[in-house]
């Protein structure tokens, strides 16, 4: 495919920080009586806020926001163990070095993905969307058409890189060009999805003398 910028997740894409976000969801189970897998079966590529509001259906807003404090506090805080996914600080690297731009674009909140993106020792984006930044979570396309905004260009000129069912669906919906990596083989419309990957080190990116961009699998 040919495109003209990046648009990144961060959690389960550049960093991994699972141990970590399945560390503070599992701990804030505990809090409620509510089981661990049928937590983790919902979070991964969603605001925190948007899970919080599903497992805590008729609770109050003010309740819920109570919990988005408590749990951002754990989650900013515990920084141990995170680090960069294979391929990712060279890709990212390589695009600073290529010219091309690109962007964060999580549905982590600024003290998380901060926390995480600094631990995790990569270099910094032109362009960081957070949760605070649009209504609508993935898989909605809000956060992947602020990104394309903000970066100056059309989604169909950009590639969205995704770990998550939600995020592989916001990408879809915003029109953009999706590279999955080491998304769930049952997720839906993942058959959509220009390139489906198990690591970012298979990816290949190449910048001709007139900027044409090429994206394409490592041979």
């Amino acid at each position: 495919m040919q495109c003209k910028g990046f648009l990144f997740d961060l959690d389960g894409t550049l960093v991994d920080s699972l141990p970590v976000v399945e560390r503070s969801w599992c701990r804030w189970a505990d809090r409620h009586g509510i089981d661990h897998q049928a937590v983790l079966n919902f979070i991964h590529g969603k605001q925190a806020i948007t899970s919080l509001r599903h497992f805590l259906h008729g609770r109050s807003e003010a309740d819920i926001q109570a919990e988005f404090t408590w749990l951002e506090q754990v989650e900013a805080t515990d920084t141990d163990g995170i680090t960069a996914l294979p391929g990712a600080l060279e890709l990212l690297q390589h695009l600073n070095e290529a010219g091309i731009p690109w962007a964060i674009v999580t549905s982590g909140s600024v003290p998380v993905a901060h926390a995480r993106h600094k631990a995790a020792g990569l270099p910094v984006p032109e362009v960081f969307i957070t949760a605070e930044q649009v209504t609508r979570g993935k898989p909605e396309p809000d956060a992947f058409l602020l990104g394309a905004k903000r970066l100056g260009l059309a989604p169909e000129e950009c590639v969205v890189v995704e770990d998550a069912a939600a995020g592989v669906l916001a990408g879809l919906n915003a029109g953009c060009h999706v590279i999955a990596v080491k998304v769930p083989a049952d997720s839906p419309r993942l058959d959509e999805a220009d390139l489906v990957l198990t690591t970012l080190e298979a990816v290949d990116v190449t910048r001709t003398a007139d900027g044409t961009v090429t994206v394409s699998r490592k041979m």
